[in-house]
């Protein structure tokens, strides 16, 4: 479990495939800090930790993964928002993150307005994957809150210090990422659904 407050920025060093999973080698801040088995999100996938070697480690992405995600596109050197689990009794400072996307996106319009950004995303709605105004959504990882909810479409509104210190300063029209909608939102519109 998560909370969608990205920890460090980290750089991917090396991609390895064996078969059909993709193995991610990682270098971060916190790194010394891991252990082996130890679940982080990366871009909002959860993954274990496999192996640690100096400031780096790694973690092997499955096919299904890999199909749902947009770990697949990732190329060394680029960089990847990671946070660690929760502590229970911590405060919950996102929302409840799961960790497991639901679908990827695309990101269809930037706008930088007196010092904030705007950022509008489309995804394929004939997921069922609904966004509520003023509901949470993760993006990549980053929790944060949903404006101009449409069918098949949303924005979300950045402040500097996410744009500086999340992947979010790189992205640009049509970069992919990963979306994990709000698990009591989803919830909530199955139930009202089945009135």
């Amino acid at each position: 479990m998560f909370t969608g407050i990205i920890e460090t920025l980290g750089e991917v060093t090396n991609l390895t495939t064996e078969g059909s999973n993709l193995h991610i080698t990682i270098s971060s801040d916190i790194t010394s800090e891991l252990k082996i088995d130890q679940s982080v999100a990366h871009n909002g996938v959860c993954l274990t930790v496999i192996a640690i070697k100096d400031q780096e480690y790694t973690v092997t992405a499955i096919a299904e993964t890999l199909e749902k995600t947009s770990l697949d596109t990732l190329k060394n050197g680029e960089k990847i928002n990671l946070e660690r689990a929760m502590i229970l009794g911590s405060r919950l400072d996102g929302h409840i993150v799961q960790g497991h996307v639901d679908q990827t996106g695309t990101c269809t319009s930037i706008l930088e307005k007196d010092g904030s950004w705007f950022f509008t995303f489309e995804y394929d709605a004939t997921l069922n994957n609904p966004t509520i105004e003023k509901g949470s959504i993760t993006i990549d990882g980053t929790s944060l809150t949903v404006i101009n909810s449409g069918k098949n479409t949303f924005s979300v509104a950045i402040i500097p210090y996410t744009y500086e210190n999340t992947r979010f300063g790189t992205y640009k029209v049509g970069t992919t990422v990963n979306l994990e909608f709000d698990v009591i939102g989803k919830y909530v519109s199955k139930l009202m659904a089945n009135r």
